[in-house]
């Protein structure tokens, strides 16, 4: 049975249609935050059949499958690969209003050009036609980014990494800027039994002893640099419950030395040296013109049994609840009276936040930079046509979304690139249905300067490419 994926998938009046296959379709992709490996695109590796590329390491399907009563065996436990993308394929008609429906035909239709339904009876003959052409040149990693017209990938990276790839590339001239960003939450988070082990791991790097709170920062802002010099364009920072806690420099030299002693440390001491620490590190990308991604609310590893049986990252992830709007705008108030604000991009993970990161965004703008500080695009659970239509309404409804910076994947798979078509068919319909609602002028010519400014050229501009 042929999909449903149309030329007008997601697309319910002639504007929406117009402004979609007239300007979005055919513009380059800026990928600016994603967890791609550089290796891979370095090796222009062929993957060698579809659960490699599709379903390795993705816990979004992970807990689709989870949910339709797959054993884990068929997950991330010792099952073939053929069997795990049969149960894939078990799982995926009953995915209806899941994005993962429309992302798994997406795929199917713009990689391997199988216009069909994946199900059991469907799942051995798409398993051989994806295989074999996957074989191909024509779906190595580099032949996808090109076919795609991938203009920046944002890998993200922790500051030990020695960004070996990176260096290949940038010295190979690919013509596809391989970006890493900077995400020191290892750095962060003193209260973590690793953390030690991290810091000796950094001094390692540096090739210098880390022994006070000063020989930290030294070390951090010698990453910074290196990054820099790399071609890094932003830093990423995932952070659990947002934090603010002010403290003196002596307090967090006290505190330092009292970890690195292996000494028990109070909730409020983590919170001065986390505080202290970001506000230090945003100093920096500010002199370095990035931009600093901060990725709000996830409530990790809630699942204590199986987190002992997989490990993270594998699907036991959900929604955060703290409150955020005051130690967040404190945060960047911090920064701001310093004239030390970096670029801002600020994405939550539940949308009962989304009013409040709007309006936090509105409280530090100035003339230096149209959307200088951004409510970032819908992000993991709320990656989906509701979500994304929230998120661009509230911004609209708040800010500007002329100078939105647009999507990304925030994925480990480079077939996740057709998430940008997805977004802006959503976005166009959005648009157009303003129109057609009469809430905006007819003026194609204007709306469709919106799409192409949202869908490419202010992530051009923001991230200085």
């Amino acid at each position: 049975m042929k999909t449903f994926i149309t030329e007008d998938f997601l697309l319910y009046n002639e504007t929406a249609k117009r402004l979609y296959h007239e300007t979005a379709k055919d513009l380059p992709i800026i990928d600016y935050h994603n967890h791609l490996q550089q290796n891979e695109i370095y090796d222009d590796k062929n993957y060698k059949n579809i659960y490699d590329i599709w379903l390795s390491g993705d816990h979004y399907k992970w807990r689709a499958m989870r949910a339709n009563g797959i054993k884990e065996d068929l997950i991330t436990g010792n099952g073939s690969d053929f069997d795990k993308f049969k149960a894939w394929a078990k799982t995926v008609p009953n995915t209806f209003g899941n994005p993962l429906y429309h992302w798994t035909h997406l795929e199917l239709l713009r990689y391997f050009d199988i216009d069909e339904l994946l199900n059991e009876q469907s799942a051995e003959s798409i398993w051989e036609q994806a295989n074999q052409k996957l074989q191909s040149p024509e779906l190595s990693v580099r032949s996808i980014l090109a076919k795609d017209k991938v203009e920046l990938v944002g890998t993200t990276d922790d500051p030990t990494d020695d960004l070996a790839y990176h260096i290949k590339l940038k010295k190979e001239g690919y013509s596809t800027k391989v970006s890493p960003s900077f995400r020191p939450d290892n750095g962060l988070a003193i209260e973590k039994q690793g953390f030690i082990d991290w810091v000796e791991k950094l001094a390692s790097v540096i090739n210098m002893n880390i022994e006070t709170y000063e020989d930290f920062l030294l070390a951090l802002e010698k990453r910074v640099n290196f990054f820099d010099e790399v071609g890094c364009r932003s830093s990423d920072h995932g952070i659990n419950v947002m934090f603010y806690q002010a403290a003196s420099k002596q307090d967090i030299a006290s505190i330092f030395k009292k970890r690195l002693n292996n000494q028990s440390l109070t909730s409020k001491e983590i919170d001065q040296f986390k505080t202290f620490t970001l506000i230090q590190l945003g100093e920096w990308y500010a002199e370095k013109g990035w931009a600093m991604q901060l990725h709000i609310g996830p409530q990790r590893n809630n699942n204590t049994r199986m987190f002992n049986q997989v490990g993270p990252d594998a699907g036991f992830d959900s929604l955060g609840d703290k409150l955020l709007a005051e130690p967040l705008n404190k945060l960047l108030d911090s920064l701001d009276q310093q004239d030390k604000l970096p670029k801002t991009i600020l994405y939550t993970l539940n949308s009962r936040d989304n009013e409040v990161l709007a309006a936090t965004a509105g409280n530090f703008q100035n003339a230096e930079i149209p959307g200088k500080i951004q409510f970032g695009t819908a992000w993991w659970f709320n990656d989906h046509i509701d979500g994304m239509e929230y998120q661009m309404k509230t911004l609209a409804n708040f800010g500007l979304i002329r100078h939105f910076v647009g999507m990304l994947t925030d994925s480990r798979s480079f077939l996740s690139f057709s998430r940008h078509e997805y977004f802006r068919r959503i976005l166009c319909n959005v648009i157009g249905t303003w129109l057609e609602e009469g809430k905006v002028p007819n003026d194609i010519t204007l709306l469709k300067q919106y799409v192409a400014d949202i869908c490419y050229n202010n992530a051009k501009r923001y991230f200085n490419l």
